[in-house]
């Protein structure tokens, strides 16, 4: 029994082992050890979590586009799958500015984004649509590789949502570090000296997320060694907007650009273009107006439709309900050009809901339009709009009405109008005068907001003693667009009874409202190019429906001008300078209130004679002007034509008559006595030197050099216009009269122009891109130094001569001036 017994016993001592003091415990019942697991590893940080650890009870979330989840100073983005690889559009603004960096609402930076998940990361990539081409072509590869689209930003997956249709990202950083192109632009960065941001002294604001964008507010603070104010911080800080508006799935059809029609446009370079070099293509941005599927044969037929979807116009909450009717009308004025392209109630103006009806509707949210309106001391309006970058459309715009808009229309119409129209004298305007200017501001920015930019070669349509005819300027307002800067009709004088006073949506308006938006149904974007080429031919040679550019860095082109009205820029300003003679006398009873100061009748002296200085540049601009007519290779005629002779002598004429002959009717010793302790002699020079240095222009020289080449003696040379405005500002050295003080400010005025061209004058690169225009020259190569140097010669010979006589005043001056010759002759 003990051999049998053992190895039973080994086996158990095997299997239960033996006490820590070497016991056996064979017979007693061993507790059963608790199974050892190993401790659970620690979530890395930044690891994906279960979405209800990362969206908690404690964050508000914010349903829209993307869900969007706060708490504390950090924002939750739950951007769904199905949004992903969707094309949006980052609209980046400066909301509120830092003083002296100017105002509010324009936009430094657009951009289209796109959301990618990759691995565990979601990426925010820049996605360009200036160069492309066709998938299908085989060229489209090349492009793909040529174009990378980089990564603006990236972001590690905190969460999916818990149906697995979303990813949870935290897109804080986004915002409260400095990216860049979500930030303060590059240009001002550079003009300030910002060097870095100060992450003490920034923060998001608020995010927003409506149905189709989200709205981020951010302020941020620069450090800068030169702010524009209170210096003494050392840094500006500025509220930055940026808008996320998803794009639509199916881009509108384009229509392309023809310069000959005014339009705001976009450009790409599409390599799948069947030409022998990179060519670009521009198309319009404008509204998706589109026919009804019922309403097509309608439309076929002639008949007016409404559009799929209006253009409506909602007008802020905050606006004076007095002005609200005005604004409204101004929007609804471009109904009837809507007529012209098929469409009846295509724009509308709407209330917004109140409160109580919908408490959650924003003007921010991109599916309203919105008439801005600004608490805000900058007189101004502007309309901008947001477009789809890949067609063109115009997805939502806000007009920006600044509450000081109303100072410069009053300015504007009193000094304009009020030699023939009571109801423009006096500091106030009664309500439905103020409210007409305000509709006619309002009709003007819609235009902008619905594709067309300025047509400042408008008004030159019509004749100038046109605009002296009731029964014509009451048909056809004051120029063929109010989309010109023709303000008000400072041509018509006292005996004129009835004319209009300011332009309408005038026979331009409609017929490239008809351009643009009217449907050519059945056609491509490229097959409906003839038809659109034709349209334009039908109105070709009729200058109503001519456009002509805004100009910036000179005026080239004299018909094309801003604030200026007819077809004769000599004529006009006669008119208007003999109505500013009417108001002068008048200038301190019409401004002047009971128990006020005098500032009111300094403003509008200055108001005065800016409208002065006015008529002398549009005047000016004739002097080696060349007229710009937009043409395509199957239209007959030059494209650029030099003004002529006999009209250019007569522009120069003009200044030395009206302005370089001392203008003594603008020195009224009353209005100085009021406003100023002294500035009149000054004032007067001011006007005289600027109108002087404009006349004396490289560009506007290289331009009449070249006009006798090719022109000859059809030409108004260069010699010759220097020979008589040599004649016209130096009278006294030839006639043998006192030189008064405001002559001998002109005078040395003159001297000191031609030291600049002579001695300091540098070459300038000539170029015509729409807006900027401005001639070549390599001034040391031209005929411009030897012409100047020629002109000194002669006027200190001529010095020389006449300073032998006259008063001892005379004398002096002239003595004085053939010693400055011999220093701009000889500087060292």
């Amino acid at each position: 029994m003990t051999r049998k017994l053992l190895p039973q016993l080994l086996a158990v001592a095997l299997i239960v082992g033996f006490s820590s003091e070497g016991n056996a415990q064979f017979w007693k019942k061993k507790k059963k050890a608790p199974v050892q697991t190993a401790p659970k590893p620690k979530p890395k940080k930044g690891a994906m979590q279960p979405y209800s650890k990362v969206v908690t009870k404690d964050h508000t979330t914010d349903k829209g586009l993307f869900k969007v989840h706060k708490k504390d100073n950090s924002y939750l983005f739950e951007i769904p799958d199905s949004l992903l690889k969707r094309e949006m559009l980052m609209v980046t603004r400066i909301a509120k500015t830092a003083s002296g960096i100017g105002f509010g609402g324009g936009k430094t930076n657009t951009q289209v984004l796109r959301w990618e998940k990759k691995n565990k990361q979601i990426l925010l990539r820049v996605v360009s649509h200036d160069v492309v081409a066709d998938t299908v072509l085989p060229v489209h590869e090349a492009v793909v590789n040529s174009n990378l689209e980089p990564i603006l930003f990236a972001f590690p997956i905190k969460a999916i949502s818990k149906d697995s249709t979303a990813t949870v990202i935290d897109a804080t950083t986004l915002f409260t570090t400095d990216v860049k192109p979500l930030g303060f632009p590059g240009r001002l960065r550079k003009s300030y000296q910002v060097t870095r941001m100060d992450n003490s002294r920034s923060y998001i604001d608020r995010v927003s997320s409506y149905p189709q964008n989200i709205e981020i507010r951010h302020v941020k603070t620069y450090f800068s060694n030169k702010p524009p104010s209170n210096a003494s911080v050392g840094s500006i800080t500025v509220e930055m907007s940026n808008s996320m508006v998803l794009l639509p799935k199916e881009p509108m059809k384009r229509r392309y650009f023809d310069e000959r029609v005014g339009w705001f446009a976009r450009s790409q370079t599409d390599y799948g273009l069947k030409a022998q070099k990179s060519k670009s293509v521009t198309f319009l941005d404008r509204w998706r107006l589109e026919v009804k599927d019922e309403d097509v044969e309608k439309f076929k037929r002639g008949e007016l439709v409404e559009p799929k979807k209006q253009i409506v116009y909602y007008i802020d909450r905050a606006t004076p309900k007095e002005w609200i009717p005005f604004i409204k009308q101004g929007i609804n004025d471009w109904q009837v050009a809507f007529e012209a392209a098929g469409f009846k109630n295509a724009i509308i103006a709407k209330d917004p809901p109140s409160k109580e009806e919908d408490p959650d509707w924003s003007p921010e949210d991109v599916r309203y339009s919105v008439v801005r309106y600004l608490a805000s001391p900058i007189p101004n309006a502007n309309g901008p709009h947001v477009s789809d970058p890949r067609s063109g459309e115009i997805l939502e715009s806000d007009i920006n009405w600044y509450h000081n808009v109303m100072t410069l229309l009053k300015n504007w119409f009193f000094i304009q109008t009020s030699a023939i129209n009571p109801d423009a004298r006096g500091n106030e305007f009664k309500t439905e005068v103020m409210g007409r200017l305000i509709r006619f501001v309002s009709s003007h920015e819609v235009g902008h907001t619905l594709g067309l930019p300025h047509n400042m070669g408008s008004s030159v349509a019509y004749a100038v003693d046109s605009l002296r005819s009731a029964s014509f300027t009451q048909k056809y307002g004051t120029a063929p667009s109010i989309m010109d800067y023709a303000r008000f009709n400072y041509i018509a004088q006292p005996e004129d009874k009835g004319v209009a006073l300011m332009p309408n949506i005038g026979p331009y308006d409609k017929y490239a409202i008809a351009w643009g938006y009217k449907p050519i149904l059945d056609k491509s974007a490229k097959e409906e190019k003839p038809i659109l080429d034709q349209w334009i031919l039908e109105k070709a040679g009729d200058p109503m429906y001519r456009f002509g550019h805004q100009q910036a860095g000179g005026v080239v082109d004299p018909s094309s001008q801003t604030e200026d009205l007819g077809d004769d820029a000599m004529k006009a300003s006669m008119y208007g300078i003999k109505n500013l003679k009417r108001i002068l006398p008048n200038l301190e009873s019409w401004t002047s209130e009971k128990g006020e100061n005098y500032d009111e009748l300094g403003t509008m002296y200055g108001q005065l004679l800016s409208q002065f200085n006015r008529y002398m540049g549009h005047v000016t601009a004739n002097i080696g002007g060349v007229y710009e007519y937009y043409k395509t290779s199957d239209q007959e005629g030059a494209v650029y034509i030099h003004v002529n002779k006999a009209k250019q002598k007569e522009a120069l004429q003009f200044l030395i008559d009206e302005l370089f002959e001392t203008p003594s009717w603008m020195l009224d010793k009353n209005i100085f006595s009021k406003i100023e302790f002294s500035g009149s002699v000054e004032r007067v020079r001011g006007l005289q030197a600027r109108t002087l240095n404009n006349i004396l222009n490289p560009g506007r020289m290289a331009r009449m050099i070249e006009n006798q080449t090719l022109n000859g003696s059809a030409s108004y040379s260069l010699v010759n216009m220097m020979s008589d405005l040599r004649k016209g500002v130096w009278t006294e050295v030839y006639n043998g009269r006192s030189v008064d003080t405001y002559r001998r400010n002109l005078q040395r005025a003159y001297l000191d122009r031609m030291h600049f061209l002579l001695n300091e004058a540098s070459d300038q690169r000539g170029f015509n891109n729409g807006y900027f225009k401005r001639s070549g020259i390599t001034i040391n190569q031209s005929d411009v130094k030897s012409v100047v140097r020629g002109e000194l010669k002669r006027l200190q010979r001529d010095a020389r001569n006449a300073s032998i006589s006259g008063n001892t005043l005379r004398r002096y001056h002239l003595q004085d001036v053939v010693d400055r010759i011999d220093m701009i002759l000889d500087p060292k």
